[in-house]
């Protein structure tokens, strides 16, 4: 199977994809941001990394790209906004749009992976580290990437099944 040609939803194929491993950068798509989180190579914990003003698609892959290099990512892991009973809406179909035009633009893998409650998740963790209501806003697309990032590695590690 040729590298660049993978988008999956599932979690064993794109494992597969990477049989050495390799770091994994995760993002959360809005209208205005970028949510970034990165993995180790290890795929042991993933960590919330930046927010990225969201522009035309040419200015975040530029940004995305210094990030893939620096990060020496060999995988991405697109957020998928499912409605809550599983379906899927224009934002869905937006998202899996993006992940088709970053795996033409860097030839990685990409994994679509279902991102309902990352946000909600996100944000009782940061309350719970007391951050302020600004320092939420400021983070909290980066920090529900590296929720849903979590659970795709947690998925590819087989300790969820």
């Amino acid at each position: 199977m040729e590298r660049r040609a993978l988008i999956t939803d599932s979690a064993r194929e794109f494992g597969d994809a990477l049989p050495d491993g390799g770091a994994l950068l995760a993002i959360d798509l809005g209208t205005k941001t970028l949510g970034i989180a990165t993995c180790d190579a290890g795929w042991q914990f993933a960590t919330a990394y930046k927010t990225l003003e969201r522009g035309k698609f040419g200015r975040d892959r530029d940004a995305l790209a210094a990030i893939i290099a620096e990060r020496r990512v060999l995988g991405l892991v697109i957020g998928l906004p499912r409605n809550m009973d599983g379906s899927e809406g224009p934002r869905a179909q937006a998202s899996r749009a993006y992940a088709r035009n970053l795996n033409a633009a860097f030839e990685l893998p990409v994994l679509l992976w279902d991102e309902r409650w990352s946000t909600a998740s996100a944000e009782n963790a940061m309350i719970g580290q007391d951050f302020s209501r600004r320092k939420r806003a400021e983070r909290i697309d980066s920090h529900a990437a590296a929720v849903f990032l979590q659970g795709a590695i947690d998925a590819m590690a087989g300790s969820i099944i």
